[in-house]
């Protein structure tokens, strides 16, 4: 077995998990119920983990993580009403409310 991703965000961890399960790679989720620990051990040492259970899965694994995380990547941008920096996920101004201009 060999770990492909973690994050201490379950919703991102089990999506992993659900893509690589879509393309029919075996995984294991390790730590899932592990965060109330948080403070007992390291808070990364509690985060969840996507095992996959064959090891010649591993790199066909590691593209689908690799791709599923360049898809939500993008161009930062700068609002027009007030000139603020905004993150590419952002649909408006985190600042303003100022409409992205683009959308």
């Amino acid at each position: 077995m060999k770990m492909v991703y973690c994050n201490e965000n379950s919703f991102l961890v089990n999506n992993v998990r659900n893509l690589l399960e879509a393309e029919q790679i075996n995984t294991f989720l390790k730590n899932e119920f592990s965060q109330g620990a948080v403070g007992e051990v390291s808070a990364t040492d509690a985060w969840p983990e996507v095992w996959i259970v064959n090891n010649t899965d591993f790199y066909q694994a590691m593209k689908i993580v690799h791709s599923s995380q360049q898809a939500h990547k993008g161009s930062d941008w700068v609002c027009a009403d007030c000139e603020e920096t905004n993150n590419a996920s952002f649909e408006i101004c985190w600042h303003c409310q100022g409409e992205h201009p683009q959308r």
